[in-house]
């Protein structure tokens, strides 16, 4: 049977155990038309681009699916019935990703903590050493200039 990636966008009103919920019935269409899911990662609420139907937020859901065609209409037409999934993208693929996607092991390599040089920004300068006080800047030359006529 083909392989799919499937990610659904699900409104940001909906709390995430209802998300769940969302994801154990497209589950067991899967699984009545033949099917298995492999895996499901839930990503989390994240900032979208672009407003879709006045949302700016939604809660992001990953599917690994290993189904027949029939089983990935069905499970389509009933997420594009349902009013809390904005957007749905299938892929198919050669070969399903193991371990965690892309998305997860970004989050993880965010939680690494601050990376930053004891100065704050980017450890590959150098220091700058003694340098001279910086010119007044045009407006402040103004009006030091304008006060002392």
């Amino acid at each position: 049977m083909p392989l799919y990636e499937h990610v659904y966008l699900a409104r940001q009103d909906v709390s995430p155990q209802q998300v769940e919920a969302l994801t154990g019935q497209f589950k067991t269409v899967i699984a009545s038309l033949g099917g298995t899911v492999g895996k499901t990662e839930y990503w989390g609420v994240k900032s979208l681009a672009y407003r879709i139907n006045k949302n700016r937020k939604a809660h992001f859901t990953l599917m690994n699916i290993d189904a027949p065609p029939a089983a990935i209409a069905e499970m389509q037409r009933q997420q594009s019935i349902n009013e809390d999934i904005l957007r749905v993208l299938t892929l198919r693929v050669d070969a399903l990703e193991e371990g965690p996607s892309a998305q997860l092991r970004k989050r993880e390599d965010d939680d690494r903590g601050d990376r930053r040089g004891p100065r704050g920004d980017r450890g590959d300068r150098g220091d700058r050493g003694d340098r001279p006080d910086r010119r007044p800047r045009r407006e402040e030359a103004k009006v030091e200039g304008g006060e002392e006529e």
